[in-house]
């Protein structure tokens, strides 16, 4: 049975009468620091290019990677987050 069958104009005192003019908007919710998905696999997607051209990054972020590939064009030797 629809809520509005119970009770056509809205109780105050009802939480269904509440939770029905609840509005969602995930585009607002905050992420607090955590990527997106996409974010996420372009960070990814770049740290395994830098892998494969044998340049390994002190992290996945994408600041550290090109940070790292960068380094590695200025020094014209692959960088290695591993000996720092």
């Amino acid at each position: 049975m629809k809520h509005w069958e119970w009770h056509p104009e809205p109780v105050e005192t009802c939480f269904g009468c509440k939770a029905l003019g609840l509005q969602f908007d995930l585009g607002a919710a905050k992420s607090n620091g955590v990527p997106h998905a996409k974010e996420h696999d372009k960070e990814l997607g770049s740290y395994y290019d830098a892998l494969r051209q044998g340049i390994e990054p002190v992290s996945t972020k994408q600041k550290d990677i090109d940070a790292a590939v960068r380094l590695s064009n200025d020094m014209g030797v692959a960088f290695d987050g591993n000996k720092i």
